[in-house]
């Protein structure tokens, strides 16, 4: 009695797939998620199960669930500044607080849109919070920060107390 012939298994990971859009992003993406999963850095991960490095960028204009926006942090001779892009938004949908050396910055958009005509009714809204909070070096004069909110950008002036202007140290640099 002749054994049947058995047929080798196809090897699956040689055959590549076919999408129907090349994302080469999409990968990498998933890759650098694998990593943090693999080293329990879960906490780095966005609400919602979005990654911390986004592959939709926020400068689409709009700040939505799991967005944060783009912030500035300069350090200049007398003060520390903070400048946040803020698109869509005015004064009244931003806070900003200063408590025991960390500024945060919280914003809410809320947008309702309606339309009624004969044919059709549309009625849409959208909603979106962001918060960020930056650890602010000793020194600040906390009764002297300022907060201006002009053409969608907010700036956070923070003052240095004369003390910490004076502590600032130059540090040379030698070749090794």
């Amino acid at each position: 009695m002749a054994e049947p012939a058995l047929k080798a298994p196809e090897n699956r990971a040689t055959k590549p797939a076919t999408p129907t859009e090349w994302r080469p992003l999409e990968a990498l993406r998933r890759e650098i998620d694998q990593l943090f999963e693999d080293f329990g850095l879960r906490s780095l991960r966005a609400p919602f199960g979005r990654a911390g490095i986004d592959v939709e960028p926020f400068w689409r204009g709009e700040i939505t669930w799991g967005k944060t926006p783009a912030v500035d942090f300069v350090d200049n001779e007398n003060s520390y500044v903070v400048t946040a892009e803020l698109p869509g938004l005015s004064e009244a949908d931003v806070d900003v607080k200063y408590v025991d050396g960390t500024l945060t910055i919280r914003g809410e958009k809320k947008e309702q849109k309606e339309e009624k005509k004969k044919d059709y009714y549309l009625a849409e809204r959208r909603y979106g919070s962001f918060q960020r909070a930056f650890q602010v070096p000793n020194g600040v004069e906390a009764d002297k920060i300022e907060a201006v909110f002009k053409n969608g950008v907010l700036t956070v002036t923070m003052p240095k107390t004369a003390e910490a202007a004076k502590n600032e140290k130059k540090i040379a640099i030698t070749q090794g």
